[in-house]
């Protein structure tokens, strides 16, 4: 196994991976709240750590993947209130949406999905034992985490306690109820619309948001797992009042690596449901296709923002393209030994904190030295190439052209008119021929060696 350092949020520096159980491996990713269909953006996430799994288990590794659902919170009561429906058939309708769109991935689905809905006595047993620690308080019906008695709060996202607005000021009802206007909500005692609750100790209600990931993380994984992740913009306050709640009702750290994704920007700004610059995940695949949509994602440093622009698809898309060309030209089997420093250095890149974008460069110097030897009449085997791709989950790209015998006579005669067409610069009936070709599923490609036919993407 190689040596695997991830950046961790809390260090602000690397971490060698040290699993608890020599091979074994868990990670908690914070997944989305079900109140609306998930964007782009939602889905960095998911396919970070999906394909983080899928190296891991490579390597020799035994790697459980947890991402939970939050299924019970404020926002799904507003939506619902919106739409006229029960909070419950809102968040089963857009859990159900959420599990299509991802699997349209095809990266495979976390070992464990747990809801909050469905984790409520591990929940409520979790904020007993704070209470009962004094790092908790209950109030007609509320109860608080008490954050001053957490001598380590503000230790991941390194901000000064008395700086840190919880952003629970739209509830003045909350903020008469504290001891503190740092604290925040463990448990929310039942509110007129509000149309779910359980029984607890402290009354009707349901919990905050923090304590759920706290109470399933530690339910799926134990306390003191490998990796802890999520979008940067959970470290405050959601990833740091998790860790708090752990420490004050366990002793101990609730991960030993906390492991965040940078936003997608569209034009700079923050792809977000509440500025409105989003791209639902669903139109995504339909318009940029899968396989180009996973290798766009893994084409920035997973803690870099990642640019949702018109050129960044097209370069994925091209990508795709070129990786299914190499499938054309490359035979099953063993691949020459002198490009196997490429294949290493791509793994190697891949545990100096995941960084798939480094990867990929070494890919493409791969495929270029393969595509050269080909042309040159060598018999270059797949293997190592392969082997890369299915870390991507792209894989399938160079089983697509298996027994591919290109484009039919049809096509190939259409290609020849538009060139006669061009030639005689009638642009309007090329224009019309390279349409066609479209509709029958091929790019016309220019190139200085003439007009060129290319399988378009899925």
């Amino acid at each position: 196994m190689r040596t695997i350092r991830i950046h961790d949020t809390a260090r602000g520096e690397l971490q060698e991976l040290r699993p608890r159980v020599p091979g074994a491996v868990g990670i908690y990713a914070c997944g989305p709240t079900v109140y609306n269909r998930i964007h782009v953006g939602n889905a960095r996430p998911f396919v970070v750590f999906a394909l983080l799994k899928r190296f891991l288990v490579r390597e020799g590794y035994d790697v459980t993947l947890v991402a939970n659902l939050t299924d019970v919170n404020d926002k799904i009561y507003a939506a619902a209130v919106r739409q006229g429906i029960p909070s419950t058939a809102l968040a089963e309708e857009m859990g159900a949406h959420y599990r299509a769109d991802t699997d349209r991935l095809e990266l495979g689905r976390p070992d464990l999905e747990p809801l909050a809905t469905t984790s409520m006595p591990g929940i409520i047993a979790l904020i007993e034992d704070l209470v009962a620690r004094d790092a908790a308080y209950e109030a007609e019906g509320d109860v608080y985490f008490r954050v001053r008695a957490d001598a380590r709060y503000g230790s991941l996202s390194r901000r000064d306690v008395d700086q840190m607005d919880q952003g629970e000021g739209d509830d003045p009802v909350g903020l008469q109820r504290k001891q503190d206007p740092l604290d925040f909500a463990l448990w929310k005692a039942t509110k007129p619309g509000e149309d779910t609750a359980w029984d607890s100790p402290w009354g009707r209600g349901r919990p905050g948001w923090h304590i759920e990931c706290s109470a399933m993380a530690e339910e799926a994984l134990g306390v003191g797992f490998e990796i802890h992740g999520g979008g940067n913009d959970l470290v405050f306050p959601h990833h740091e009042n998790e860790a708090a709640q752990t420490r004050c009702a366990r002793d101990h750290e609730l991960a030993q690596v906390w492991m965040h994704t940078g936003m997608i920007e569209l034009r700079g700004a923050k792809m977000s449901k509440s500025v409105g610059n989003i791209t639902p995940l669903a139109e995504a695949i339909d318009e940029v296709g899968r396989d180009a949509l996973v290798l766009l994602f893994a084409s920035a440093h997973y803690r870099q923002p990642l640019n949702w622009a018109d050129d960044s698809i097209e370069q994925a898309r091209a990508g795709v393209r070129r990786l299914r060309e190499a499938g054309r030209v490359l035979r099953p089997g063993d691949s020459p030994a002198d490009l196997q420093p490429e294949h290493d250095a791509f793994f190697d890149a891949l545990a100096d904190d995941f960084n798939t974008a480094r990867a990929l460069g070494h890919l493409w110097t791969w495929v270029r030295e393969a595509n050269r030897r080909a042309a040159s009449g060598d018999d270059v085997g797949d293997a190592q190439l392969r082997a890369m791709l299915g870390v991507l989950g792209l894989e399938r790209l160079l089983d697509a052209a298996d027994g591919d015998d290109g484009p039919g006579d049809a096509a190939l005669a259409l290609l020849r008119e538009r060139d006669e067409a061009r030639a005689a610069k009638d642009w309007a009936r090329a224009d019309e021929i390279r349409d066609a070709l479209a509709a029958d599923g091929w790019t016309v490609r220019d190139g200085a060696s003439g007009a060129e036919l290319i399988p378009m993407e899925d």
